[in-house]
C-alpha cells in the first residue's frame, strides 16, 4: 500500500512537471487545467492580518492580496507561483488532504514567492539547482523562521522540506544552508 503511494506521488511529480513545461506552449493556454481561479484573500480569509504575512509585503499587505489571483488545479503536487502571470497555482488535492501546517508554511513560503516576482526577479533560474536557487533559499528562510516561530522542531521541519525533488543529499544541503539538524 506504502510502496502504491509513493507510485502515485512520483506520477503526480511528472504530470505536474509535465504541465509546467507545457505552460510555455501556446497550446497549452487553450487546455484549461484549472477547476477554479479566487481571489486569495476571499479564499484565504485572514490572511493578510497576519504578522509573518504583513512583513513580506508591508502596507501593500492588503492590496497585493486582493489582486492575487489563486487557480486551483486538478492534478497533484502542490503550490507554485507562475512566472507567466503571478497567479498562486495550488493543488485542489493537496488543500483537501495536506497537513494543514505544511499547507500553512508553503502558503507563506509561496507568498514571498509573489514578492520576489513583484521585485522583477526571477523565481525558476534553472542556473541553479534547485536547493541552490537564491529566491528558494531566500523564501525557505523566511518559512523556516515561521515554523521555528509556531514551535517546530528540527525533526518536524526536515519533515516540512522532504519532496520528492529533492533528494537525500539535496535535503542535507539544504538544511545545512537553513541551519536545519539533519
Amino acid at each position: 500500500m506504502i510502496q502504491q503511494a509513493q507510485i502515485m506521488i512520483q506520477l503526480e511529480y511528472l504530470l505536474y512537471k509535465f504541465t509546467k513545461l507545457l505552460r510555455r506552449n501556446l497550446l497549452f493556454k487553450k487546455i484549461k487545467f484549472r477547476l477554479s481561479s479566487h481571489v486569495f484573500i476571499d479564499y484565504f480569509t485572514g490572511f493578510e492580518k497576519l504578522e509573518v504575512v504583513k512583513k513580506i509585503f508591508g502596507s501593500e499587505t492588503k492590496k497585493i492580496l486582493s489582486g492575487l489571483v489563486i487557480d486551483l488545479t486538478f492534478f497533484g503536487g502542490y503550490m507554485y507561483v507562475d512566472e507567466n502571470n503571478g497567479h498562486l497555482v495550488i493543488s485542489s488535492r493537496y488543500l483537501k488532504k495536506g497537513k494543514r501546517i505544511d499547507i500553512y508554511l508553503d502558503l507563506i513560503h509561496e507568498l514571498y514567492h509573489i514578492k520576489q516576482f513583484l521585485n522583477g526577479r526571477k523565481l525558476f533560474d534553472n542556473n541553479y539547482n534547485y536547493v541552490d536557487r537564491p529566491t528558494e533559499i531566500e523564501a525557505y528562510t523566511y518559512t523556516i523562521r515561521e515554523a521555528r516561530r509556531l514551535g517546530l522542531s528540527d525533526k518536524r521541519i526536515l519533515d516540512y522540506l522532504k519532496t520528492e525533488w529533492i533528494n537525500s543529499n539535496d535535503l542535507k544541503r539544504l538544511a545545512k544552508k537553513l541551519k536545519v539538524k539533519y
